[in-house]
């Protein structure tokens, strides 16, 4: 090996010799050489440079189009959401912008000339106070805060903000906290702008409207939605939501846009506003007085809709549990847990209603000739086949007339009724709706349910047991009643108005027609002895309103539950529905209340049901000149 290593070399060396070079010219050779290369390299590079000049790229990558990434920007021209008004024009949902707030601690956040933009040392108390004082934040916080800290790599943390008090606040606190900022001469405290949802009234027919949301919690500035909310939010979404816009623009060398470069590609549609027939001053009011006895009754909870009985239209609704829409409070089950009490128990939550479901009995009774107007019968108990039904006082009230069995509201009078109709009964409950949906609108609405499978069964379903409804199913079949055997279907939007002011008005609907119009007055006529009768009427002395003749009729309903009928003191939903005036309806209210705490202190179920119901009709008449009732 080593031989071949010296013959190697040996050769190189007689061939220098050979050459007769020396070092002189050896340098000389190599200067040459180096000349022309590097005039090479020259040529080369200027040809490259023609290229990328005249082709303007680099490889597959477009010169102009990493110009535009730096040069040019882009943004979502969002559009407005559609505002929610009551029957009115007063505004119940509505777009605004909230603000979070952020401090900047980096030493070379700098400005124009210089000009120190960050957060000083010695500005951290005034910060302190002036947070503290127009957001609430702990002035402990604050100061935790602007205490420079670094992250898990090492880096110095430069960007902070101040928990859930230092966001969604108000312009008007933004603009006194930046005022007190500015009268002291601080830098470094700042905000950033958030879409949001102005919900002015805070608790009110708060699963009615529902509430919108962004779609995306982690996203900056994420578009709101209503597709993973509730109420008319949800349902309308489409129409309130609009469309989104394009622009593109020129940005100088900071990223900030340039003014006079906007191009927009696509301009934006902004949502539609939708009309409802709430009415604000009767809502306000059935929102209080709904507080009033849920803190007096303590029950597992509880409905109440008031509608006009010439329209469907509903002007007042609302339930507890309930929440505020703005701060979602109320929403969750558990504080922290995100787990949203979803149920509208308006629509969703199919409820046995009990007594209130005699009325429509008597109407099908009365309508189908089947209705005994001399005939009495002994109320207590009955024998159905292997079945004893008894009435609410087992030993009865004596001998009733039918008229008499709805006031004294008789189990027995009405199976009775039910054996006289047989197979006429299913068919008007089929025409006053139950078992089927009112198509509402509003998200996840119940169907309810009849329990046909056996004559008991169908029996108890005469009043008001082996039956499930919903709330609205109720107030569309009491349409029927009040309007000549007309059923209307419940109205609850009024008009959507687009961004142009074309609207399209969502008129009355009559939805069937299961009564004549003889039977309607028959039954609204009977109704009256339920406050009228001092013998046999169950809401005499509760219902009553001076001046107006009220028709309506109570309601106590065992509850069924995982199987098996619940039978504990307070185990019932207790009911009423209210008609006035008798003669010329132009109101319905009914009220639920499921599991109420009867302690005697505050008066029984149905003098707390009729503080509701009571006071909200006493105030639709009273305000009754200034609500516009549509047609």
């Amino acid at each position: 090996m080593m031989k071949k290593i010296k013959e190697f070399f040996r050769k190189i060396n007689k061939k220098i010799q050979e050459k007769s070079l020396t070092p002189a010219g050896n340098r000389k050779k190599v200067g040459v050489i180096l000349f022309y290369a590097s005039i090479a390299v020259f040529v080369l590079i200027s040809l490259r440079f023609v290229y990328i000049i005249t082709v303007g790229k680099v490889g597959s990558q477009s010169l102009d189009s990493e110009r535009q990434k730096i040069y040019q920007g882009s943004s979502v021209i969002k559009a407005k959401r559609g505002t929610i008004f009551d029957r009115n024009g007063l505004p119940l949902a509505e777009d605004a912008t909230s603000y979070s707030l952020y401090a900047e601690l980096d030493k070379n956040y700098k400005g124009i000339n210089n000009v120190e933009l960050f957060v000083h040392d010695k500005d951290h108390d005034k910060i302190a106070d002036i947070l503290n004082k127009y957001t609430g934040i702990e002035k402990k916080l604050v100061l935790e805060q602007l205490t420079p800290k670094k992250n898990k790599d090492g880096k110095l943390i430069t960007n902070v903000e101040f928990g859930s008090k230092g966001k969604n606040l108000s312009l008007e606190t933004r603009n006194n906290i930046e005022e007190a900022l500015k009268k002291e001469d601080i830098t470094g405290i700042y905000f950033k702008e958030h879409p949001d949802r102005l919900y002015p009234n805070g608790k009110f027919a708060s699963y009615f409207i529902g509430y919108a949301q962004p779609e995306d919690t982690d996203k900056e500035n994420s578009k709101l939605s209503g597709k993973n909310g509730l109420g008319i939010e949800n349902a309308y979404d489409n129409v309130l939501k609009g469309e989104d816009g394009f622009k593109y623009y020129q940005k100088d060398s900071k990223g900030n846009e340039l003014p006079g470069t906007e191009v927009i590609d696509k301009k934006s549609k902004d949502g539609q506003d939708i009309y409802t027939t709430l009415d604000t001053n009767l809502q306000t009011r059935l929102e209080d007085v709904m507080d009033s006895v849920n803190e007096k009754a303590k029950p597992e909870d509880m409905t109440a809709i008031l509608m006009d009985a010439k329209t469907g239209d509903i002007l007042a609704a609302s339930q507890r549990p309930t929440f505020d829409p703005q701060t979602k409070e109320g929403l969750y089950k558990e504080k922290g847990k995100p787990d949203p009490v979803w149920e509208n128990l308006l629509v969703q939550r199919p409820f046995e209603p009990g007594s209130t479901m005699k009325v429509f009995t008597v109407a099908a009774a009365i309508d189908s000739g089947k209705f005994p107007y001399n005939e009495t019968f002994s109320s207590g108990r009955t024998q159905l086949y292997d079945a004893t039904i008894s009435d609410w006082v087992p030993a009865g009230k004596g001998q009733l007339t039918y008229r008499q069995a709805l006031a004294w509201s008789s189990n027995v009078g009405m199976v009775n009724l039910e054996q006289k109709m047989g197979s006429i009964w299913p068919e008007y409950l089929e025409r006053f709706g139950f078992g089927h949906s009112t198509d509402s609108g509003l998200p996840l609405e119940a169907t309810g349910s009849i329990s046909d499978k056996n004559p008991v069964d169908m029996a108890m379903t005469a009043f008001g047991q082996a039956i499930s409804v919903t709330n609205m199913q109720m107030m569309q079949a009491y349409t029927a009643i009040t309007n000549e055997g007309k059923m209307l279907k419940p109205r609850y939007i009024k008009k959507i108005v687009d961004k142009d002011g074309k609207e399209k008005e969502i008129k009355t609907e009559v939805v069937g027609e299961p009564i004549k119009a003889a039977t309607a007055k028959t039954v609204l006529e009977y109704m009256q002895d339920t406050v009228n009768d001092e013998i046999y009427g169950t809401g005499y002395g509760i219902y009553n309103i001076d001046g107006v003749n009220v028709s309506a009729k109570t309601g106590t309903a065992q509850i069924f539950e995982n199987g098996q009928l619940l039978t504990g003191a307070n185990d019932y939903i207790y009911s009423v529905v209210q008609i006035a005036p008798t003669e010329n309806p132009e109101y319905i209210m009914y009220v639920t209340m499921k599991k109420p705490v009867i302690t005697g202190e505050f008066g029984s179920p149905s003098e707390l049901i009729s503080e509701i119901s009571n006071g909200m009709l006493k105030h639709a008449f009273k305000v009754d000149t200034t609500t516009d009732k549509g047609e």
